[in-house]
Parts: structure tokens; C-alpha cells; sequence
């Protein structure tokens, strides 16, 4: 049972990383110290997990259940839990809700189906999120993915599963064109019940925000959550001078992190957050593989950059 049943998805929600020994087994005692740090920023409204940050397709059932465990016990007294649903059938998905309402989440990130890529219908979708619905009564977010990957669903198909799926209260907005992106928005948070849009466009937040989303639900969250809650803050205060100072240390970030291949991204929090001192090793599961010494390099001096690492202590760690 959720431990917030008012929460609405809405805010400054961090995508938490998940940390590995070297023999690929999870390191469950830097995932709790990794949780507690995220946890102690001001400004969040509740936390992310079982989704890309934590790499959700290499994890098994029973991996992804004990991750929810430790994140109720680290941080579900003090904030909401998301819970990710990554599944490609739909049955696997409403097993995969059930289960994240009995361990205490208190909203369902619900991810594309795989198969969507090779095409959908409005059908489709109303039958993958009436399956999921129909399991449990926590809020849905609706991950929206961009058009060209085939598994964003048009307007069209959005209107249809708000009007006909009720506990959708949500989507996280991963539309790469602004113009998409602000009619969203304008549509969306301006219906008649409305629908808050999450911005995940990490790599150009701020000019995001001043769209007017209701939150963002970033995994660089897992880094700069205190920046993001910052930048969010001086938005809806309408500081657009303070909002660009912020964003000017953001932008060192986003700028290493989401760089090509895109899907390093958390590959690179991980790395960030070892330079910072707060994991003890940055280990990926394959396929993802451990980026090389110059790309750390690059992330060292994004830290620097953005003034959250000290020049000569970024090279102590560096000659350790």
C-alpha cells in the first residue's frame, strides 16, 4: 500500500542510479547511501526507481522487487516512490503494478511496449494501460517517447487514453520538438482534468520549464537534483535571472552526459559520482560498457565547471 496516497506526480522527481559490485551483483549498500544522499535534497517531490537510471531491462523480477524494498526503506517515510512498469507484454505489466503497490509505491512510471516500435493503434495502447489500470488504482504516468521511435503515441491516441484511463495523471514528456512539446503542455495541463506534463528533456531543461511544465522526472536528477530543484524553483518564481545562472552550471553537465552514444547517459552519472566521492566504482551491465579514461576526463572537468568539484580535488582522486 502506498505510503502517500495524495500524492499526484508533479515536481522535482530524480531517476536514482543503481550501483554494481565488479561481479555484476548489486552493491545494496551503496544503493542506500546513494538513496539517502538524493533523499536529503530540498525541493523534491518524490523519487524514481525500476526505470533507464536504474537499468531496468538488465535487472530480474526479483532484483527489481528488492530495489523497491531498499528505496522503502531509505526513502518511502520521507518521499513518494515511483515505481518504472518495463514490460513488453501487458499481462507482465499488470503483474509488474501489483506487485510495486504491495511493496508501497506510491505512482506507476509506465514504459512503452517494445513491440510499439513496430507499429501501434490507439487500441493497442487503451489495452496496455486499461490492463495496468485494472490491476491497481496507484496514479500513471504515461512515458512519451519521440514520435520517430515509434513508440510515442500521437495526441490523438494521448486524448483517447486520458479520457478512458482516469488514474493517469501524468506523463513524463521525452519530445525532442519544441513545438510538439509546448502544444503538450498548453493541452495536456490545460484540460479539464488535467494532465501535468514531466519534463525529461534533460539537455535543455530550462528552456523547457519556461514552457510551464508542472515538474521534470530526470535520471541527471541522480547528480544535480539540487540544481534541477533550484532551477525549477526560479522558474515558478518567474527569476528568469537567477534561472539562467543555475542553467549555466547545469549546461557543463547535460552537456557530458547526454553526448553520443546517448545511452551512456547513466554510464556517466555513475562516473560523476565517483569523481564525487559518492559511489565507490562506476560498473555498468552489459551491453553498456565502462566509457573510457578521456570521456572521464570530459565529465571531471564538467564537474569543475559547474563548480561542484574542486580543482585540486578532483586531482587527488585523479592521481588515486
Amino acid at each position: 500500500m502506498s505510503r502517500h496516497p495524495d500524492f499526484v506526480p508533479q515536481g522535482v522527481i530524480p531517476a536514482v542510479l543503481l550501483p554494481f559490485h565488479e561481479d555484476l551483483s548489486i552493491d545494496e549498500r551503496s544503493f542506500r547511501i546513494h538513496l539517502r544522499d538524493v533523499r536529503a535534497v530540498h525541493g523534491l517531490s518524490a523519487i524514481t526507481i525500476n526505470a533507464h537510471s536504474t537499468e531496468v531491462a538488465s535487472c530480474t523480477e526479483d532484483e527489481q522487487r528488492r530495489v523497491m524494498e531498499i528505496s522503502g526503506e531509505e526513502v518511502g517515510s520521507a518521499l513518494p516512490i515511483v515505481h518504472g512498469v518495463w514490460a513488453d507484454g501487458s499481462l507482465e505489466a499488470a503483474r509488474i503494478a501489483r506487485r510495486a503497490e504491495a511493496g508501497g509505491a506510491s505512482a506507476l512510471l509506465v514504459f512503452p511496449p517494445a513491440p510499439f516500435a513496430l507499429g501501434q493503434s490507439a487500441a493497442m495502447a487503451l489495452a496496455h494501460f486499461k490492463s495496468i489500470a485494472e490491476a491497481t488504482d496507484l496514479p500513471l504516468i504515461v512515458f512519451q517517447y519521440p514520435l520517430a521511435s515509434g513508440q510515442g503515441y500521437p495526441l490523438a491516441t494521448l486524448e483517447r487514453l486520458f479520457d478512458e484511463v482516469p488514474t493517469i495523471r501524468a506523463i513524463k514528456d521525452w519530445t525532442p520538438h519544441v513545438a510538439q512539446h509546448e502544444r503538450q503542455i498548453r493541452e495536456l495541463q490545460g484540460r479539464k482534468r488535467p494532465i501535468n506534463v514531466l519534463s525529461t528533456n534533460s539537455a535543455w531543461l530550462l528552456s523547457s520549464l519556461v514552457l510551464g511544465c508542472n515538474g521534470l522526472l530526470s535520471g541527471a536528477g541522480s547528480v544535480i537534483a539540487d540544481l534541477q530543484a533550484k532551477l525549477f524553483r526560479a522558474v515558478r518564481a518567474n527569476d528568469l535571472a537567477e534561472a539562467r545562472r543555475l542553467n549555466d552550471r547545469i549546461y557543463p553537465m547535460t552537456r557530458v552526459f547526454y553526448a553520443d552514444p546517448f545511452i551512456d547517459m547513466h554510464n556517466r552519472m555513475k562516473e560523476a559520482l565517483v569523481l564525487l566521492g559518492k559511489l565507490p566504482r562506476a560498473v555498468a551491465r552489459p551491453p553498456l560498457v565502462k566509457i573510457t579514461d578521456a570521456e572521464i576526463a570530459l565529465i571531471r572537468d564538467a564537474l569543475i565547471e559547474a563548480q561542484l568539484l574542486e580543482v585540486e580535488t578532483a586531482k587527488g582522486r585523479s592521481a588515486a
